[in-house]
C-alpha cells in the first residue's frame, strides 16, 4: 500500500521562506529512518506557486494561468511516498513526521492512499497502464 504524506503550504512557503537547520535535520532523520525501514518511495519539497503554474479544462479548450496562487490552505508545499503494508503502518510513521512549520507552531499534514492496479479492475483502458508499469520494472 502506498501513501502519500502531503506537506500543506503556508504564506512561508509560499514566499519562499526555507526551513530552520533544525527542521532540516529533523526531516532528514525521518526520511533516514524510513528508507531503513525500506518504506522510503520519494519526497521532496515543492518550489513556491510564483514559479509554477494551472491548466484549467474547459469544453472550450485549455487556460494556462500563471501562479502565484493566493490561497495557501490549498496548496502543496512537499510530500513524502511510502509503502506500507497497512493503513495501521502508514499512521504510525505520519504521527512520527516532524511539524513541517517547527516544534511548537501550528502546521497541518494531509496523508492520502494512492490507487493501485488492481483497483481499476474491470476498468477499459487500465491494460495499457499495466503494460506501463511493466516496462518501469
Amino acid at each position: 500500500m502506498r501513501f502519500m504524506i502531503i506537506i500543506k503550504a503556508t504564506a512561508e512557503t509560499e514566499q519562499g521562506g526555507m526551513p530552520s537547520s533544525a527542521l532540516m535535520a529533523d526531516m532528514a532523520r525521518y526520511h533516514e529512518a524510513l528508507d531503513r525501514a525500506g518504506v522510503l518511495l520519494d519526497g521532496s519539497g515543492l518550489q513556491p506557486t510564483s514559479k509554477g503554474w494551472r491548466v484549467r479544462y474547459s469544453a472550450a479548450g485549455r487556460t494556462v494561468t500563471d501562479g502565484p496562487f493566493t490561497e495557501t490552505k490549498e496548496l502543496i508545499a512537499g510530500y513524502t511516498l511510502i509503502q506500507v503494508r497497512s493503513r495501521d503502518e502508514a499512521l504510525e510513521w505520519t504521527r512520527r513526521f516532524p511539524n513541517p512549520r517547527g516544534e511548537g507552531l501550528d502546521a497541518e499534514i494531509e496523508v492520502r492512499q494512492l490507487y493501485e492496479m488492481e483497483d481499476f479492475a474491470g476498468v477499459d483502458g487500465v491494460e495499457q497502464f499495466r503494460d506501463l508499469e511493466a516496462l518501469r520494472g
